[in-house]
């Protein structure tokens, strides 16, 4: 899929925020332990991808009822939904100077009922044009995301049939409706019944 920047200044992609708090120790401490195993930037957003993917559970598939939403804080907690998931590897990322942003899908039922926006991000890799899509989602019986940039390998393909949308804009930071939905919420059953339908 073809993302367009939502900033055309690519340091943008590298910056700091509430969220992608980056220059966060934990995050730098993360960050440095998984570097020194990898010999490139490729192993490293691999290295990285697989991290977040495997050792920090989506809290719904766990029942963890705690909402996080920046980054240093879904290391420490070790619990997050997609969008805290995606800040928590975006800053690992960008930690190291892998150029990452965040991007956007709508999934929805498969009468096309219950619409909601899924959170994952797309790297920029030296030596790869373009950027590349990936979901730390974490996988379970019936999704298997996997870390590549020779074809997507994501947790959802979006059917179109039922009103699912891969978003083509790729943000410097998480989308207002995103962050404001997980700052709102007390809790994640809460956070289930606010989350954005559409962007």
């Amino acid at each position: 899929m073809d993302l367009i920047q939502e900033v055309l200044d690519s340091a943008a992609y590298l910056a700091a925020d509430e969220a992608i708090d980056h220059e966060h120790p934990l995050v730098r401490e993360t960050a440095a332990r998984l570097r020194s195993h990898a010999p490139d930037a490729y192993a490293y957003a691999e290295a990285a991808f697989e991290f977040v993917r495997d050792t920090i559970p989506h809290s719904q598939d766990t029942g963890d009822t705690r909402v996080t939403w920046r980054a240093s804080d879904v290391l420490a907690r070790r619990t997050g939904i997609c969008y805290a998931k995606s800040h928590a590897l975006a800053a690992l990322l960008r930690a190291e100077g892998v150029p990452t942003g965040l991007c956007y899908q709508r999934l929805a039922d498969d009468d096309g009922a219950n619409p909601v926006i899924h959170g994952l991000v797309a790297v920029g890799l030296p030596g790869r044009d373009g950027w590349h899509r990936q979901d730390p989602r974490g996988n379970k019986p019936g999704v298997d995301a996997r870390f590549s940039v020779d074809g997507e390998r994501l947790a959802f393909a979006v059917r179109p049939e039922c009103g699912e949308v891969d978003y083509p804009v790729l943000y410097a930071a998480p989308h207002p409706a995103v962050l404001g939905a997980l700052r709102a919420a007390p809790d994640r059953p809460y956070l289930w019944r606010t989350l954005p339908a559409a962007l």
